[in-house]
């Protein structure tokens, strides 16, 4: 499955009822290479298909050694906590980056990172379905 597929259908099942698609930032074609470093927003919209872009996020996805690590923030809202995921959660200030605690917000955040580290196993040159 196309990985950009696979992150919008992970985000659909973790933030309901918003509907999601994601854009390739940067990185290489998660379809034709391996998932070693990649940045996307992940796009929201509603059950009518009005963007709420207030709802966006932005993902990296990265190797380090054979763990695919993952930062997640709201896109374009650096004041709002962000969360490295690697081995375990960590929740960072979006303006110091020093640790803090997780927001009210953070459930769902937190499901699609497990989600997506579970997904995409190291090791393979692109997501499996």
């Amino acid at each position: 499955m196309d990985l950009q597929v696979l992150i919008a259908r992970s985000a659909d099942v973790c933030f309901k009822p918003w509907i999601h698609s994601v854009v390739l930032l940067s990185g290489a074609d998660p379809i034709a290479g391996p998932v070693d470093d990649l940045t996307v927003r992940i796009e929201c919209r509603d059950q009518d298909g009005q963007r709420h872009s207030d709802r966006d996020l932005e993902l990296e996805m990265y190797r380090s050694g054979d763990e695919i690590n993952l930062m997640l923030s709201w896109w374009d809202q650096p004041e709002r906590p962000m969360l490295w995921h690697g081995r375990h959660p960590v929740w960072m200030d979006g303006a110091s980056g020093e640790r803090c605690s997780a927001p009210q917000d953070a459930a769902a955040m937190e499901a699609l990172s497990r989600r997506l580290r579970t997904l995409i196993r190291p090791g393979l040159d692109r997501a499996d379905s």
